[in-house]
């Protein structure tokens, strides 16, 4: 009988312009035989095929370590379909800097409240970007995304006797944003 439990390190960082090299230190310090890495943002777990590869090959007995459950996951959510996905397996989770251990009933527990506290988290952050663009906006400071399209061309080719369909079709765009360039005519 195979009694090995292998531990599979994922480390993750935002951006590229963050380092990688801590997290993967304290992996592979834990006994993380493999480590994942990735460095895309951390609100979507579909965005991430490192993650999603562990999920999909990761077997029974087998456990995910991260340093930080906020490396895994920024949304309760995505947390609980991950930690769901591995019971499936039979796989469990572990993180080096926090007391989660999912094969444990306290694990478990604090996972659960880390979790909380990682949506709550990301909420605060939300609404302090939104109150800092309210303010922008009241001081005339903030303009929004500069427009990738120019309504003018779309204006000229429309008087030009283009319909919406050939117009969006050539610049690659909506039919809809055709339509806003002709309300503004």
């Amino acid at each position: 009988m195979n009694t090995y439990q292998a531990r599979i390190g994922y480390a993750r960082t935002s951006t590229i312009e963050q380092n990688l090299d801590a997290q993967i230190a304290a992996l592979e310090a834990a006994g993380c035989g493999m480590v994942r890495t990735e460095q895309k943002s951390g609100t979507s777990l579909k965005a991430r095929p490192e993650l999603n590869n562990i999920l999909e090959f990761i077997h029974k007995g087998e456990t995910l370590v991260v340093t930080r459950i906020d490396r895994l996951a920024r949304s309760l959510s995505d947390l609980q379909t991950i930690v769901t996905r591995l019971k499936e397996k039979g796989a469990h989770l572990a993180a080096t800097e926090q007391p989660v251990d999912t094969s444990t009933a306290t694990g478990k527990a604090f996972f659960d409240m880390l979790g909380v506290f990682a949506e709550f988290e990301t909420n605060l952050r939300r609404e302090r970007q939104a109150e800092g663009i309210a303010a922008a906006k009241r001081r005339g400071a903030y303009r929004g995304r500069a427009p990738k399209i120019d309504m003018g061309v779309i204006q000229a080719k429309l008087a030009e006797g283009l319909s919406p369909t050939e117009i969006a079709r050539n610049m690659g765009i909506s039919r809809g944003t055709v339509y806003k360039a002709k309300a503004l005519m």
